[in-house]
């Protein structure tokens, strides 16, 4: 079944992967996570790294090249660089990325570029201090920052700095991020709220349009190409100094062009972000499953993948939080 390739019923080639390897993280984002929350997976029920291993190498056979590792903060799992040489050493395996909060950067970031992982997205909304801390419940600004430089350092390329858009917090701070971002190489990434899970839904939106020509102007950007068929739209400087991107999964969707499904630290593989369609993974594996038939399981659960999310039409479906989800 190795020559079989992940295609869903509407015709979209599925060649990534987010993969999940812990519901925990050590920030709680208004947006992502209950202040307080203490509902996280038992770690009996993490898939072990030899199960990740294993359906990772799954879907390198059925044509994935692509897997970013998420969470939760992913560096809070312990022994991660080891996993994540595993990974990269896959037949397949051509592009292995991380996503983080920073906040544990500095001190593994020299082993996670030796063990095959070269690009990074590190979340932060603002460089206010004081505005940092209010949003993620913790006084850590200077620890990203100092994560950011050490990735930098390592020679990580691109590093690309997400900021979700929230009106009246961070929505009068996108030339203070474009400027650091600018002198630092940076790629920015402005991202719509969404409502996943009653934190994404108390969020307040802004549509991303008005600011996406303000910057445009601000800044004298042009179009630029979207690559790899990612969520992003971007502007870029013909210098290429600033590379501006706009995720908008809520005023201008991405959905006919999605290429990626996400595995959770328990074996859920979730189909669509906006949706609850799943397959159960972790039983399967667990059950003793041959090769084969998990390679049938992830052909049969992508044909189930939906058309798109239907976050402005059902706001309130999505009842999981992001974390939980896996990025």
């Amino acid at each position: 079944m190795g020559d079989a390739m992940l295609c869903d019923s509407h015709g979209r080639r599925i060649e990534y992967l987010r993969l999940s390897v812990t519901d925990r993280c050590d920030l709680r984002c208004t947006y992502c996570m209950p202040a307080g929350f203490k509902g996280y997976e038992e770690p009996a029920n993490w898939l072990t790294f030899d199960e990740i291993e294993r359906v990772v190498g799954a879907f390198a056979r059925l044509g994935v090249h692509k897997i970013r590792l998420t969470g939760g903060e992913p560096l809070l799992r312990r022994n991660l660089a080891e996993l994540a040489g595993r990974l990269s050493s896959l037949p397949g395996i051509a592009d292995l990325s991380l996503s983080s909060n920073g906040t544990q950067l500095a001190k593994h970031a020299q082993a996670l570029r030796a063990a095959g992982i070269t690009r990074l997205n590190v979340s932060l909304d603002t460089l206010d201090q004081a505005r940092f801390a209010t949003i993620t419940g913790r006084d850590a600004l200077d620890a990203v920052l100092h994560g950011l430089m050490a990735a930098k350092e390592e020679g990580f390329g691109p590093i690309k700095i997400n900021m979700v858009v929230m009106a009246g917090t961070t929505d009068n701070e996108f030339d203070a991020m474009a400027a650091y971002c600018i002198e630092h190489r940076f790629v920015l990434r402005l991202i719509e709220a969404m409502p996943v899970g009653e934190t994404g839904r108390k969020t307040a939106f802004v549509a991303l349009g008005t600011i996406r020509e303000r910057l445009r102007t601000c800044f004298g950007l042009v179009d630029g190409v979207v690559a790899g068929g990612g969520p992003a739209r971007y502007l870029v400087s013909p210098d290429g100094s600033c590379q501006i991107g706009f995720i908008t999964p809520i005023s201008q969707h991405f959905c006919d062009t999605c290429n990626r499904v996400r595995l959770s630290v328990d074996g859920t593989l979730y189909l669509c972000l906006g949706q609850d369609d799943k397959v159960d993974l972790r039983a399967l594996l667990r059950s003793g499953c041959s090769d084969d038939q998990l390679e049938q399981a992830l052909l049969d659960g992508i044909g189930r993948k939906p058309l798109k999310h239907e976050f402005c039409e059902h706001p309130t479906q999505v009842v999981r939080f992001m974390s939980s989800t896996g990025g």
